[in-house]
């Protein structure tokens, strides 16, 4: 072989040996280009950024004691573990914690011990944070849940009573119900006993949160589909006691009738919402902020993942919202965060919010397959 040929050979071997190389290179690109996060509009001194992409069906979020970020999901039936373990403000790390399970949407954090709700029932992997990369076999905490999978994915929390709450959706778009379980929220013992109904009448939440200060539980809930673009709106209502109905299949927002359901009960007997919201907007997770990195008037706000519409003519919702309080009432419902929603066509769908223990806010998305950090600098 000449020099010409071993030149060839040269710039074949080169061609393949960085061939891999070109091709990361462009794929990394492509995922940036594909969560346009420029396009996102925030109030001045805000930025958002990728916490974590490649996080397929991100939806329910939870912190760890040791600050591991676990992600729960719908369609993928895993349950995933984000690590940042540079310090960065990025999770550099992925764990599968689980999977197939029956869209284990909801988890939750207490004594080392990650929870996590399927349709039917709620499992618990102890001592998870030091097993990460090997879990341990989980055990069945409660499991008497029924199988309906229509609203049948489920958001959980400890409360600061140190119980488990656990919702189960309304099994229908507008139905009445003999099993008092469904459309409500319930609580039980974090050994699964004592399950019992905290609140009626809740057709569908996907989120809730207690006030920092009265320790109450405030929660979303999703209006009805079928009577129109601009009616019934998602609600944010709040149950400072055991037992309140919310009116669910008789009556929407603060004084809308179920066309169907609406003569069977006075309208006298029902909680009407703290705020009525935007109408379709798939309003799911919320949270009270109560860090230190965003500035002062931010602190116990309460922030709303809007998943977005998906029967509304025109499209609404896709967004992040905020209520502000006065006391413990609202005075205000504005955007904080949107832009997943360009010319009718959203690119991406947040679902729930957490705060790390810097006081940034992280948003899922679970059609971007992505966990987002919004942060503030002065």
């Amino acid at each position: 072989m000449d020099r010409k040929d071993d030149a060839g050979g040269l710039k074949v071997l080169t061609a393949t040996l960085f061939l891999p190389l070109i091709l990361i290179w462009c794929c990394t690109a492509c995922a940036a280009r594909e969560l346009p996060l420029g396009d996102i509009r925030l109030p001045s001194g805000f930025a958002i950024g990728l916490y974590r992409e490649k996080v397929p069906g991100a939806r329910s979020l939870a912190v760890g004691a040791r600050g591991t970020v676990f992600v729960g999901s719908r369609s993928a039936g895993k349950v995933y573990a984000l690590v940042d373990t540079k310090g960065a403000g990025r999770a550099d790390t992925v764990h599968t914690i689980a999977s197939g399970l029956d869209s284990p949407n909801g988890v939750a954090f207490r004594d080392g011990a990650l929870y996590v709700a399927e349709i039917h029932r709620v499992l618990r992997f102890d001592d998870i944070e030091s097993r990460l990369a090997n879990p341990p076999k989980p055990v069945v905490v409660n499991d008497t849940f029924p199988r309906e999978g229509h609203h049948g994915w489920k958001f959980i929390r400890f409360g600061p009573d140190g119980r488990l709450y656990v919702p189960l959706g309304a099994p229908c778009n507008a139905c009445e119900s003999k099993d008092p379980r469904f459309a409500s929220i319930m609580r039980m013992k974090p050994d699964g006993s004592g399950l019992e109904v905290f609140a009626s009448g809740v057709r569908n939440t996907v989120g809730f949160d207690w006030h920092p200060v009265t320790g109450e539980l405030w929660f979303t809930d999703n209006g009805r589909d079928w009577l129109g673009d601009d009616q019934p709106p998602d609600e944010l209502n709040r149950a400072p006691v055991k037992g309140l109905h919310f009116g669910f299949p008789y009556r929407y927002g603060r004084n809308i009738p179920d066309p169907d359901y609406g003569r069977k009960r006075p309208t006298g007997n029902f909680v009407p919402p703290e705020q009525e919201l935007g109408p379709h907007v798939a309003s799911l997770g919320m949270r009270f902020y109560t860090g230190s990195m965003f500035p002062p008037p931010y602190r116990n706000r309460i922030f709303i993942a809007e998943h977005g519409s998906w029967n509304r003519s025109d499209p609404l919702g896709y967004r992040v919202t905020m209520v502000r309080l006065e006391g413990n009432r609202p005075v205000a419902y504005e955007v904080f965060a949107e832009g997943w929603l360009q010319e009718g066509n959203a690119w991406g769908r947040p679902v729930d919010l957490e705060m790390l223990p810097d006081g940034s806010l992280l948003v899922s998305d679970d059609k971007a397959g992505a966990v987002y950090r919004i942060t503030y600098r002065r």
